[in-house]
C-alpha cells in the first residue's frame, strides 16, 4: 500500500514518531511511504526572535518576502534534517528534500494580496519521487516549493497538508494520512470516526473546523476529489493503527 504521511510540527517533537514510521516502513511498506513535514511553531519562534509577527488566514501562514527565507531556513533546513537524522537512527534510509529540489513541487501563488509568498501545488515531479522510492529511500519532504511563475528563484511557502495531498494524488497513494497532535477531528469532546466529503465541507462552512484543522480537511477533500480513495487525520498512533482517527471518504464507506 502506497502511503503519503504528513507530520505536523508538534508531532515531530514526539520521540516515538521516528520509530513509528520505521516500523511501518519495515512492515510491508518499504519503498512505499513518502513523508511530508511541517514545522510552523518553529517558524513562528524564529520570526518572533527576529522581531517579526505571525499571522494566519484559514490555517495558512501569511509569508512576506523576508519571511520566505526564514521558512526555508526552518523547514528545508533544521526541521527537515533533524527529522531525517532521527529516521536514520531508527533504521530508515531517509533522504531529505524540499519542494524546490529537482522542482519536486511547482506551485502557483495563492491569493498573493492576502497571503504573500504562499502557493498552491500545481505540478509534482513524480519521477524524482519514484526514483528515490525504487532505490529503497524514503523521501522526507519540506513543502517549500518552486514558484512556477517566477524565474528569479523566489520560493513559495506551501502548506504541508496541501503539499501532501498533491503528492498523494501524483503517486497514486492508497492513503493520505495527516498526523497531528490530536486524535482526529473532534466534536463535543469526542473523535469523529468517519466523515464524508460533504460532512467535512459542512464542518468548515459552519466554523466547527478552523485554523489548522480546516487546512487539513481542505487537503483531505482535495485529495478525495482527485482520486485518493482514503484520507485520514490522526495522532502518531494512527501510523500503525488504520482504524484510529477520523477517516474522510467520498461516500462514508471504509
Amino acid at each position: 500500500m502506497m502511503r503519503v504521511i504528513k507530520v505536523g510540527g508538534r508531532a515531530q517533537a514526539d520521540p516515538s514518531l521516528a520509530m513509528s514510521v520505521a516500523r511501518s516502513w519495515s512492515n510491508g511498506s518499504h519503498g512505499r511511504i513518502v513523508l511530508v513535514h511541517g514545522g510552523g511553531d518553529e517558524v513562528s519562534t524564529l520570526q518572533s526572535a527576529l522581531g517579526g509577527s505571525t499571522q494566519f488566514v484559514n490555517g495558512r501562514r501569511v509569508t512576506t518576502a523576508y519571511d520566505i527565507d526564514l521558512v526555508r531556513m526552518v523547514l528545508s533546513g533544521s526541521a527537515n534534517k533533524r527529522l531525517v537524522a532521527r529516521l536514520i537512527e531508527s533504521g530508515v534510509d531517509a533522504v531529505g528534500v524540499s519542494g524546490e529540489d529537482a522542482s519536486l513541487i511547482s506551485a502557483l501563488p495563492m491569493d498573493a494580496a492576502v497571503l504573500g509568498h504562499v502557493g498552491a501545488p500545481d505540478r509534482i515531479n513524480v519521477g524524482f519521487l519514484r526514483h528515490l522510492l525504487s532505490g529503497g529511500y524514503m523521501p522526507v519532504v519540506s513543502p517549500v516549493s518552486k514558484n512556477a511563475t517566477s524565474s528569479l528563484g523566489v520560493a513559495l511557502n506551501v502548506n504541508g497538508d496541501d503539499a501532501a495531498a498533491a503528492i498523494a494524488v501524483a503517486v497514486g497513494a492508497d492513503e493520505l494520512l495527516l498526523v497531528t497532535d490530536v486524535e482526529g477531528v473532534m466534536h463535543n469532546g469526542a473523535v469523529v470516526p468517519t466523515l464524508t466529503n460533504d460532512q467535512a465541507k459542512q464542518l468548515m462552512a459552519d466554523g466547527t473546523a478552523v485554523g489548522g484543522m480546516r487546512a487539513k480537511l481542505e487537503a483531505a477533500c482535495a485529495a478525495l476529489a482527485a482520486g485518493v480513495s482514503r484520507t485520514r487525520i490522526s495522532d502518531i498512533a494512527g501510523i500503525a493503527d488504520p482504524s484510529r482517527g477520523t477517516t474522510v471518504t467520498s461516500t462514508g464507506e471504509i
